[in-house]
């Protein structure tokens, strides 16, 4: 990436900053390797509970001084916890970069998880918790990911369960902190018309005091993967559907062409097969999109859409249909062409939002070391051949390896003149 400054603490920590002369705002995040598969079955949820705690309370502010730190001057301060990484974030004019460093650095660091908080914290997680289950079509990913992983952390839920959240103390915290946080394992990203010698000053007087340390748990690798069938019922019209299995981690060979693949299949673009086919030719769904999540050790394919349910068993063969066709089929010249400046295009796009390309950063040199260049990447998808492409869609796209997620709607009946829903 052109004029990207990438340097190492003393303790470890990581520091990237890419220069945008051409903006007021700077994008800032302190990106630590840690989510929710570090959790087991009984502190399940415990690192998106740690990310709210982060904001209530640390030994130099209360919890109404940090939400207001940024708000205040017209910034933005937020977070958010996936399967393998605990991401704390702000947006800022550029002259007040230095105090989003501050509050980022504290509430990272410095959490001292006061107990009339968490009883606090606790009820607004369990309401997120209710709201999320009031929205079937949020938890269809989620859902679908207990069907490829099974018990494997990697299967569980991010919010936890009611029985886990109403159990965390303060010593839980503190504990799963201690235990799973490696200050080689954390990255400070930063886009913005900051100089590369203000970056480093700033960068060294908030991070570089962070004692060294090294996490002693170990995260479980997934293995195993084995194809399911699961039908949910849920208080939905339409009925949900999820396709697909695991597939390659981060750093494998293929990802870059099995996004391409998947690009095709049902991108963001109105011309993917899945859209054609579905939307485009009988109306049979309003959305419909095709997915690939690379993780460390693993990654998973999937395929959503919502229908009604006379038309769901047509719409699952048409997706298989499509699928087939990769299989069978090798692209043309023509095609491939098409598909690869297709992807440039939107790569391209992608890396004008400065606040999602700060994140991309800092995941990306923590998950494979560095941060490929645009170009590099445009070398990469060039290099990609319609046989290569045809060997992975035999290999992932093969029907006897997809597991299958179906939400029905719950039925009605009439029993002493009232609905009852079964």
């Amino acid at each position: 990436m052109k004029n990207i400054k990438i340097y190492t603490l003393s303790n470890g920590i990581r520091i990237v900053h890419q220069p945008v002369a051409t903006t007021k705002i700077v994008h800032c995040g302190i990106i630590l390797d840690i989510g929710s598969r570090d959790e087991s079955f009984d502190n399940q949820g415990i690192a998106h509970f740690w990310e709210h705690m982060a904001f209530k309370g640390t030994k130099r502010r209360k919890a109404y001084h940090i939400i207001s730190s940024l708000d205040s001057i017209g910034g933005e301060l937020n977070a958010y916890t996936d399967k393998e990484k605990v991401v704390f974030y702000a947006s800022v004019r550029d002259n007040y970069f230095e105090r989003a460093v501050d509050v980022l650095s504290d509430i990272t660091f410095n959490s001292i998880f006061p107990d009339n908080q968490i009883e606090k914290e606790r009820g607004v997680i369990l309401e997120e918790m209710a709201m999320y289950l009031d929205s079937p079509d949020d938890s269809l990913q989620d859902e679908f990911e207990t069907v490829v992983y099974g018990n494997h952390p990697m299967g569980m839920n991010i919010l936890g369960r009611p029985e886990t959240v109403k159990s965390f103390r303060k010593r839980d915290f503190v504990s799963f902190v201690k235990n799973h946080m490696s200050t080689d394992k954390i990255v400070f990203s930063c886009v913005g018309n900051i100089a590369p010698e203000a970056i480093e000053r700033i960068a060294r007087s908030y991070f570089e005091g962070i004692p060294k340390q090294k996490a002693t748990a170990k995260r479980k690798r997934f293995s195993n993967y084995k194809p399911g069938e699961v039908i949910l019922k849920r208080t939905v019209k339409q009925a949900k559907c999820a396709i697909g299995r695991d597939a390659y981690p981060f750093g494998h060979e293929n990802r870059i062409p099995l996004f391409l693949l998947v690009n095709m299949l049902g991108g963001p673009g109105m011309n993917s097969r899945l859209n054609l086919a579905l939307r485009e030719k009988y109306g049979f769904v309003y959305s419909i999109d095709a997915h690939y999540i690379p993780y460390t050790d693993t990654g998973m394919f999937a395929v959503f859409f919502g229908t009604e349910p006379k038309q769901l068993d047509k719409c699952i063969s048409l997706v298989k249909k499509e699928l087939y066709r990769f299989c069978e089929k090798p692209l043309t010249s023509r095609q491939l062409s098409s598909a690869k400046e297709q992807l440039k295009g939107q790569l391209a796009m992608a890396e004008e939002n400065n606040l999602s390309l700060m994140l991309m950063m800092g995941r990306s040199l923590l998950d494979i070391g560095n941060i490929p260049t645009l170009e590099e990447t445009y070398n990469t998808i060039d290099e990609i051949t319609s046989k290569k492409l045809q060997k992975i869609a035999k290999e992932i796209f093969n029907e006897d390896s997809l597991s299958y997620l179906i939400m029905e709607p719950e039925k009605k009946l009439v029993s002493n003149g009232h609905a009852v829903l079964v």
